[in-house]
């Protein structure tokens, strides 16, 4: 197997007669440093923008801090971070608006921070093109979860691979094909959409809204019990228990979480 890489336009053409590099026995291959994921932190209140400090430090993070709406937006645009925390209780602006202007021209992975109990934002910052949520108050532990989770999402959607797999599940798109433990499974027309839509956003929250949109084409929210009976239905096929499902979680008075390892 030969492949070429593309040679930089400014580059030196390689003399013909240069002797052809080999490693020497014993030789270890450099490692590659990659840089650490920049994370822009936009929280306005001083004792939690102190907390979100002290946890991110103490891992491998560049932190960039923001505390208002048009602070986040300019570092948002200057600094390209790999991933944005984001307060809604912003003084200047709404954080839903800050939402929507970085939406406008980035999916850098955003999660929300919110006050537990106010699933309505919740709910709204995700049909807004929100990745995530954490609920006020949250640990270390969950935090930098969350934050490994949207940065593996985002470098995985980049390779665009046609099969997915996470525990025993896999899901091949190319074939149409859902497999538990190497053994096929069958699903109907709709389980399967409503699956694919759960495996293109391994990970994400899914809000009932948009499964109603994207797998019914259906906009009315009166209609929600077709996602749990359906969501109920695919559990009983893919989950060794559907009452403690292991890859379906839900997400209460949000909606639905395609778990990924």
């Amino acid at each position: 197997f030969k492949f070429t890489l593309p040679l930089d336009a400014n580059a030196p053409e390689p003399h013909p007669e240069a002797p052809e590099f080999r490693p020497e026995a014993g030789d270890t291959p450099r490692k590659i440093e990659m840089p650490d994921p920049c994370v822009l932190v936009v929280e306005d209140e001083l004792p939690m923008l102190r907390f979100l400090r002290s946890a991110l430090q103490a891992h491998p993070f560049k932190l960039v801090e923001a505390t208002t709406g048009k602070e986040a937006i300019a570092k948002a645009m200057s600094y390209n971070p790999d991933i944005i925390l984001l307060d809604l209780g912003l003084p200047d602006m709404d954080g839903m608006e800050v939402l929507s202007r970085i939406r406008g021209w980035s999916k850098v992975p955003v999660v929300i921070l919110s006050a537990r109990g106010q699933e309505q934002d919740k709910i709204r910052g995700l049909d807004a093109g929100a990745d995530d949520y954490l609920a006020k108050p949250f640990s270390v532990g969950e935090l930098v979860a969350r934050i490994r989770a949207c940065l593996r999402r985002s470098a995985l959607g980049i390779l665009d691979e046609p099969v997915f797999q996470t525990g025993a599940l896999r899901m091949d798109l190319a074939k149409r094909q859902v497999f538990v433990d190497d053994k096929e499974v069958r699903l109907t027309p709709i389980e399967y959409k409503l699956l694919a839509e759960f495996v293109q956003h391994a990970g994400k929250v899914l809000t009932h809204r948009h499964l109603l949109k994207e797998v019914w084409n259906v906009h009315n929210m009166e209609q929600t019990h077709l996602v749990r009976i359906f969501v109920h239905q695919l559990r009983q096929k893919i989950e060794k228990d559907s009452a403690r499902p292991r890859y379906l979680l839900s997400e209460p008075g949000v909606g639905y979480r395609l778990k990924c390892d």
